[in-house]
């Protein structure tokens, strides 16, 4: 935990009510106050209310839990009107962080946080320790995420499984099913596990009983079946138990979830001993086959109100550590990789970004070139140097890249670890690369390596050693495309092909440093003799500053520890962004032939007729 070195706003951002609270130090949160939505016109106003009611007025840092999907900087509410950009409500508010997350990501980090006292047990089951662990909870709609070990730490996921198809399990649920489907074509778990599912479910049981009733909201019903025990409100409450049974049983075995299941939300933990002594464990244990494995599963209450609080605050701060010892987004961890290849002057201007990047981010250029001590010229050329296009589109990734929620991380495997242990980190470090490369990805070198492939008479690839096959795996892919192509792994090989190489072919060079002094002298002489360069290589490396295109693939691999799998892997997701992007373009020529005369002439379409038709590459999504 990094030092408070002033108290934080944690906040908790619903369709109804908006919960603040001040972090005085880690797990300690004062002056808690909910407001309603509907009072403030944006979640701005809603903040900067809060913040102008604080007996402090020195808040540095936020983090904020939203019932939300949130995927980059702008975020606009599905249940309520509120939309924002995360960096404009930062500035505005003057935070030096804001940090925003889904709701229940933050609840999912905050499981392993919780003390005893924090949740109950409901029903048998022994945690595995370090296991997967499933969450579930009910509100305004239904929340589902998991936690998965990460070396020391914990990686949620990022889950719409309350969207997942409901099946009714007796007669009962059938009817309600029935009654649901005259309303809504599809019906989820979520249509049923809410409070709009639990009134729903109230009309349908009133209707099987032959009773004529007037919809009550989800609190009436509850109130009514704890406290005055009324008959239907208790069966509504049942089914509702039940069918959450389900769900969680189905999130166990989905996830694996030895470590627990986890109920949240807000409308189970205000249910109490009913919820104790309901149908939920035993339909929870139901599974056919799979009985036994599930009823070794534990099933929990959370109870602390404040768990989303201290997930949003555990999620802030990482985020604080990272930036403080090595700043986490993707475009800072660009620049000091790729620093030391940057000319004198375009280092400075690096220096000041990796120092002081919110005051890089919000002062015009002249005020940058003064601070580092360069030209105008040279802060925009340094943009150009780390794939930007300019000054404004480098500002657009440094803003998405510190206010992301979760820093993606590297786990080094080391001889101490258990079996179990290095197969979490090597899955672990392949699935953070992956996100990484997906954060780093310019849609403009892949639009012109496209280009350049799909107008080429010919492709050739060029890998050495455990790259090699990469290069064969492309060259059957853009066979299957019908384009001529050949991979080349050999040195000698690779000299020969190279001296005879002709315009209008397009060769690809595949090299994880791009720095070897082979593949250099390939460089050279494929462009000396008029062909066109495509690198997948490292950033700034020798190789990609001289390509006409690179595709760029960063990672943090230690090729000292274990062989180089994690680069040949983000390779090969390039290679297959490479043919996906061509598939796209080769089914427009097929649709408007005139379009592509270069594509029909060299590389048939997908349905188009050839003397030799190929059957076409199919790719894995769509």
């Amino acid at each position: 935990m990094i030092a408070f070195d002033s108290p934080r706003l944690i906040a908790d951002i619903g369709g109804l009510y908006a919960r603040f609270a001040l972090e005085t130090s880690y797990g300690e949160f004062s002056q808690q106050r909910s407001l309603r939505c509907a009072d403030f016109p944006s979640f701005e106003a809603a903040v900067a209310s809060y913040l102008g009611s604080l007996k402090t007025t020195t808040v540095a840092h936020a983090a904020v839990a939203i019932a939300n999907p949130v995927d980059g900087d702008q975020v606009r509410m599905t249940n309520y009107h509120w939309q924002f950009s995360i960096e404009e409500t930062r500035a505005n508010l003057g935070l030096e962080t804001l940090v925003v997350v889904n709701d229940f990501t933050s609840l999912a980090m905050a499981l392993p946080r919780l003390s005893a006292q924090g949740f109950r047990q409901v029903g048998a089951g022994q945690a595995v320790k370090n296991s997967v662990i499933g969450l579930l909870g009910s509100g305004s709609g239904l929340g589902v995420s998991g936690l998965i070990p990460a070396g020391d730490g914990w990686t949620s996921l990022g889950s719409e499984g309350g969207h997942a198809s409901f099946a009714p399990a007796d007669a009962q649920e059938n009817a309600v099913l029935q009654f649901a489907w005259r309303q809504f074509e599809h019906v989820s778990f979520e249509r049923l596990l809410s409070g709009p599912g639990m009134e729903l479910t109230y009309l349908a049981l009133a209707e099987l009983n032959g009773q004529n009733v007037k919809g009550l909201t989800a609190p009436d019903i509850t109130r009514l079946a704890l406290d005055t025990k009324e008959a239907l409100c208790v069966q509504t409450l049942e089914v509702f138990c039940n069918i959450l049974g389900t769900a969680a049983s189905n999130l166990a075995v989905t996830l694996g979830a030895t470590g627990g299941i986890y109920i949240g939300g807000s409308i189970v933990p205000r249910l109490g001993e009913f919820f104790d002594h309901s149908g939920f464990r035993k339909r929870f244990e139901q599974k056919g086959r799979f009985t036994q494995y599930v009823s070794h599963i534990p099933t929990f209450v959370i109870t602390a109100p404040e768990a989303t609080f201290l997930g949003a605050s555990a999620i802030l701060d990482t985020q604080l550590r990272s930036l403080a010892s090595s700043p986490g987004s993707a475009i800072l961890t660009q620049i000091r990789r790729s620093r030391a290849d940057l000319s004198p002057a375009e280092q400075r201007v690096a220096d000041l970004v990796l120092s002081k990047p919110r005051s890089v981010l919000s002062d015009p250029i002249h005020d940058i070139a003064l601070a580092a001590q360069v030209s105008q010229p040279t802060v925009i050329r340094f943009c150009r140097s780390v794939g930007c296009k300019g000054l404004s589109d480098f500002k657009l990734r440094l803003a998405s890249g510190l206010s992301m929620s979760v820093p993606i991380t590297h786990s080094q495997v080391t001889h101490d670890d258990s079996m179990l242990e290095l197969g979490a980190k090597v899955l672990g470090n392949t699935a953070n690369a992956i996100l990484q490369l997906r954060n780093e990805l310019q849609r403009e070198s892949i639009d012109r390596a496209i280009d350049l492939v799909a107008a080429a008479d010919r492709v050739e690839l060029f890998a050495l050693g455990n790259y090699a096959a990469v290069a064969h795996d492309a060259q059957t892919k853009f066979l299957r495309l019908g384009l001529p192509c050949g991979a080349h792994t050999e040195p000698h090989l690779q000299d020969l092909t190279a001296a005879t190489i002709q315009p209008g072919t397009v060769a690809l060079i595949i090299s994880s440093g791009g720095k070897l002094p082979e593949l250099m002298a390939l460089q050279e002489k494929i462009q000396q003799r008029g062909a066109t360069l495509i690198a997948i290589t490292a950033n700034q490396s020798p190789l990609a500053r001289k390509a006409d295109v690179a595709l760029v693939a960063e990672h943090n691999e230690n090729a000292t520890t274990h062989l180089p799998m994690v680069s040949r892997v983000l390779h090969l997701l390039l290679i297959d962004i490479l043919i996906v992007g061509l598939e796209m373009r080769y089914a427009t020529a097929s649709a408007t032939p005139d379009t592509f005369s270069k594509v029909s002439e060299h590389n048939p379409a997908p349905g188009v007729r050839t003397a030799s038709p190929l059957k076409p590459y199919i790719s894995h999504s769509q």
